[in-house]
């Protein structure tokens, strides 16, 4: 069963009985448990844990590619230099940095990527399709465009629970007062999820102790690397 991703606290909470009898109908040899952890997995990419307020904090952020292609390139001009001398082989190549954006901007830029294939390609939507029919067509997703950003598309996979409920289906600009909503409302779902691992006796296996588990075994490995390059 797929279980839909909420971008609303409310909406996730009263729809949450509803998502677990149809859990319960889809595969009758689980349990409460399997299905809070699936949901789980669905969350704690958009949380972090706060040292300072030891509680969980949205950090809806992935990281993507920057790329910048040479003039010549964009126009499929092949220059070529020598370095020493002005005879050379030597091709220019394009260059990408990494770089950390917000899922909203992420958003953005899949709707970007799948407005331009249409128009790159001169062609239309059949009828009953919607953007969420190409929001992982391979081709669009890993679409290299003049200046803009390098998706990665493994790691695309993990953002489809998101993208399918945050997308709008026709047009072609997100909506900022919606992931706003999402942006409160990520914390108090998972509190809700943890909250009722802990009424089933699987507190252990939460979003808070994992994440916390997470930072502090950075911060460990962090202060192993200092102590090494100082010795």
């Amino acid at each position: 069963m797929e279980i839909p991703f909420y971008l609303n606290f409310r909406e996730f909470e009263n729809e949450y009985y509803n998502n677990l009898e149809k859990w319960f109908e889809n595969d009758k040899n689980t349990n409460e448990t399997d299905f809070l952890l699936t949901m789980k997995e669905i969350y704690k990419p958009y949380l972090c844990y706060n040292f300072s307020k030891d509680n969980l904090q949205t950090e809806a952020l992935i990281q993507v590619k920057n790329c910048f292609f040479s003039f010549l390139e964009n126009y499929g001009i092949s220059f070529q230099i020598d370095r020493n001398s002005k005879n050379s082989n030597t091709k220019i190549n394009s260059v990408s940095e990494a770089k950390t954006i917000s899922m909203m901007d992420y958003s953005q830029c899949v709707l970007d990527k799948i407005h331009t294939y249409f128009q790159k390609y001169q062609i239309s939507m059949k009828e009953n399709e919607t953007v969420l029919d190409y929001l992982n067509h391979y081709e669009i997703i890993t679409l290299r465009e003049k200046n803009g950003y390098c998706l990665d598309y493994d790691l695309h996979q993990k953002t489809i629970p998101f993208l399918k409920a945050y997308l709008p289906r026709f047009e072609s600009t997100v909506d900022i007062s919606l992931y706003r909503d999402f942006y409160c409302s990520v914390v108090k779902i998972a509190d809700f999820i943890d909250q009722k691992l802990k009424d089933v006796e699987a507190f252990d296996q939460s979003i808070y102790t994992e994440l916390k588990s997470e930072a502090i075994m950075k911060i460990h490995m962090r202060g192993h690397s200092f102590l090494t390059i100082c010795n």
